[in-house]
């Protein structure tokens, strides 16, 4: 049987783990993002138009406030004309 406070522990820490990953995620998709555009010579404002969003939305994307979903996520991609592993590595 579990002790209720190393049970609420263990899953503070895996809680923790997975912000810190997703975390991670974030900024790395938000670095990627910006290189592969600025390479391009894409604009934020080329992208969003292209995915019908606010301008804004994409600069959040890029500095990991924003947490795009799978679909976005392919939506980018394929406005830049790469793969979503592209963006995700």
């Amino acid at each position: 049987m579990y002790h209720y406070s190393t049970t609420f522990t263990d899953n503070a820490t895996s809680d923790k783990m997975l912000i810190t990953y997703m975390v991670q995620i974030s900024t790395k998709l938000g670095q990627n993002l910006k290189r592969i555009r600025t390479k391009k010579k894409m604009s934020q404002g080329d992208i969003a138009r292209n995915l019908e969003v606010h301008r804004a939305y994409i600069s959040g994307i890029e500095n990991g406030k924003r947490n795009p979903t799978l679909a976005t996520i392919q939506k980018l991609a394929d406005a830049l004309g790469v793969s979503a592993d592209e963006l995700l590595k």
